[in-house]
């Protein structure tokens, strides 16, 4: 699950040029291995605090990091500013919460898979092009294999589903959030408020589950552990792969998610998968990459054709030019 994925690319710095994008492919692979090997460790926390506690350590531990660090303003900020933080840090909070309930009860590959659905959703309607429902399509495909194969093997948890597809929601919001957090405030100071919104609203939820298992300090080394694994390393590796890389080759490398989470499920907790369930993951991950390319080739146009329209004058300007150079030659 990638706490700060987006809100890493809103306002990093894309002066390309700079840097050589040389172990920019590198970093971002990194990132993502380290948001899911995080989450595999954290599944080792559940027999001990639950889903629920573990987001529940992970939030706190990680905004206790985010606002020593960053250290962000509090003043000067406006009732619209607070109230995109606090729907900001619910996001992140339901999005955690609902991600980790599914990975307790399925593996940690299918969940991501689902769950990246989100976001592709998010990408197809924003494109509005042909090919971004054929995108679209292609993942639908992937779901209903990956969904078919668990139901046979009589593996599909339904609880597991809704958790995954409503957390896919979440990150949506999230990524339409982060945007508007990295306009409005200055440097990470929105990250690391949001970070503690999110806190508090996972704070009761794993004090309800987990209760004193909370103190347990093997409970808060592992949840240290999962707080740096999944927020701290890949937010770093982030910012420094998008100094490296433009912004559609990072984002299509991100698409790779659902796959490298299905490796460290497998690496670490041994959750092997069928042939269907890997053949559903990879043309997941195919229209995911699909998409974002679609959409950035679509930017691109857009801007070419803004930027052609912005260097040549207008019928109506050309034809007053004229008049007036019949005039002047008159």
């Amino acid at each position: 699950m990638a706490d700060v994925l987006t809100a890493g690319t809103v306002d990093a710095p894309r002066d390309i040029a700079r840097e050589p994008r040389r172990g920019g492919v590198w970093l971002v692979l990194g990132s993502q291995s380290s948001i899911h090997c995080g989450a595999a460790v954290a599944t080792m926390l559940f027999p001990l605090a639950g889903p629920s506690g573990v987001v529940t350590l992970r939030l706190v531990i990680a905004a206790v990091l985010m606002l020593a660090v960053f250290r962000p303003a509090l003043r000067g900020h406006g009732a619209r500013d607070w109230a995109l933080v606090g729907g900001f840090g619910v996001a992140l909070a339901g999005m955690n919460l609902l991600f980790y309930e599914a990975i307790e009860r399925m593996p940690i590959g299918p969940v991501v898979t689902l769950e990246v659905l989100g976001p592709l959703a998010l990408s197809v309607l924003a494109g509005r092009r042909r090919g971004s429902w054929l995108w679209a399509l292609l993942a639908l495909a992937g779901v209903v294999l990956l969904g078919s194969g668990r139901l046979t093997a009589g593996r599909l948890d339904p609880v597991a589903v809704g958790c995954a597809f409503a957390a896919g929601a979440a990150w949506a919001g999230y990524i339409v959030l982060s945007a508007r957090i990295g306009s409005r405030f200055p440097k990470r100071d929105g990250l690391a408020l949001s970070m503690g919104v999110a806190a508090l609203v996972a704070l009761p939820v794993g004090v309800a589950q987990a209760g004193t298992a909370l103190l347990d300090p093997v409970a808060l080394a592992l949840g240290a552990a999962v707080a740096v694994l999944s927020s701290a390393l890949p937010y770093t590796l982030e910012l420094s792969a998008l100094r490296r890389l433009p912004t559609g080759t990072f984002s299509v490398l991100m698409s790779l998610g659902p796959a490298i989470a299905a490796l460290a499920g497998f690496a670490i907790l041994r959750q092997a998968l069928t042939m269907l369930e890997v053949i559903a993951i990879v043309l997941v991950v195919a229209a995911s990459a699909g998409a974002v390319r679609t959409g950035t080739a679509q930017g691109r146009r857009t801007a070419d054709g803004a930027a052609s329209i912005a260097a040549s004058p207008s019928s109506r300007t050309r034809r007053l030019s004229s008049k007036i150079a019949s005039r002047s030659r008159s």
